[in-house]
């Protein structure tokens, strides 16, 4: 059966990625690209975030759905596949942005599928939680520990995130209290696998953090992010010790995250504490980042096309059956995992 698809951001490089990963998997499906600047095919459709007005190309290529790939801070997007029962998939919101939309869907009379995929490498960390334990009601805390490297193939929304945000306080959550923390601070000693060992990891903001807290109720949640190099790790962590992000224009804190190398490894690790004991999964994308968040956003989009949800709004993870994500996850070749307790 033919499905139309739209990807919104579909010319940046995780837009690309889902693209490609799923033409592959699904060569019936109808996909068509939107940007700024449109294109020089039929399936190139100019779409303007800022102009609602050209959002007239969705309807006219009678779009089933919208997956955006480019964060709408002004949620034109979402307001119009609600108000046009179109399905919706958002990889792109950080935390402040996700609340405000997930806000707005709540708030609205829903006819399509509402899905906010903007956690750690596009929504899978709760499902991978869900893996650990049978019942979110028996986990006490949850950690995630992130390794990223700067010679990581990366795109640029990332970056700017980090470069807009990074002198601003954000929350963990301890005894389900939001608990206020900077980025780059409150360093933990953890043995990362995959070869990489002992690090240093700081506080970083994910909306992982809010979504495991106040959607799935767990009362401790805390994230970790470590560099490839140990100096870049604590030169940053020095930077927010002295206030020097505080200082610096915005120009210049976007060069310090800017960068971005030819491809490396993205490795993540989930650590739960249930009444059970301690368990952990870990996560490899040998291809890096982009290629995990694209693969991540073509399974939620599967799992739409394939499985008659109810029109409703939904965090991506729950759309699955853990246990089939961690399969679907497993049976790609650049992905590894591992459990342990």
């Amino acid at each position: 059966m033919e499905h139309n698809i739209l990807i919104i951001g579909g010319n940046g490089l995780v837009g690309k990625t889902i693209a490609r990963i799923l033409q592959k998997r699904n060569p019936h499906l109808n996909i068509f690209i939107g940007g700024r600047r449109g294109g020089n095919t039929d399936r190139s459709l100019k779409i303007d975030l800022t102009d609602p007005n050209s959002f007239h190309a969705i309807t006219d290529h009678k779009i089933e759905l919208i997956i955006l790939s480019v964060n709408d801070k002004s949620d034109h997007v979402l307001q119009f596949a609600i108000k046009n029962h179109i399905d919706y998939l958002d990889i792109t919101k950080p935390t402040p942005d996700l609340m405000k939309a997930y806000d707005i869907a709540k708030k609205s009379d829903v006819s399509s599928r509402i899905v906010f995929s903007s956690g750690w490498m596009g929504g899978i960390v709760p499902g991978l939680v869900n893996v650990l334990s049978k019942d979110t009601d028996d986990i006490q805390a949850v950690k995630l520990f992130v390794y990223y490297s700067v010679k990581d193939l990366a795109g640029e929304s990332s970056a700017h995130f980090m470069a807009e945000n990074v002198a601003v306080p954000f929350h963990d959550y301890k005894n389900d209290k939001p608990n206020p923390v900077r980025h780059f601070l409150n360093t933990e000693p953890y043995e990362f696998s995959f070869g990489i060992g002992k690090r240093d990891a700081y506080n970083f903001d994910v909306p992982d953090l809010y979504i495991l807290n106040r959607v799935e109720r767990i009362p401790n949640v805390s994230v970790k992010m470590t560099y490839n190099s140990k100096f870049i790790t604590w030169l940053l962590g020095s930077f927010q010790y002295l206030r020097i992000y505080n200082i610096l224009s915005l120009k210049e804190r976007k060069m310090i995250f800017g960068s971005s190398g030819n491809g490396d490894q993205a490795v993540f690790e989930v650590l739960v504490q249930d009444k059970n004991g301690h368990k952990k999964l870990s996560l490899q994308s040998t291809k890096g980042q982009a290629e995990l968040t694209a693969l991540s956003a073509v399974l939620h989009t599967e799992e739409l096309l394939r499985n008659p949800h109810e029109n409703n709004v939904y965090f991506s993870h729950q759309l699955h059956e853990p246990l089939s994500l961690l399969a679907q996850l497993d049976a790609y070749e650049t992905i590894n995992t591992h459990i342990a307790s």
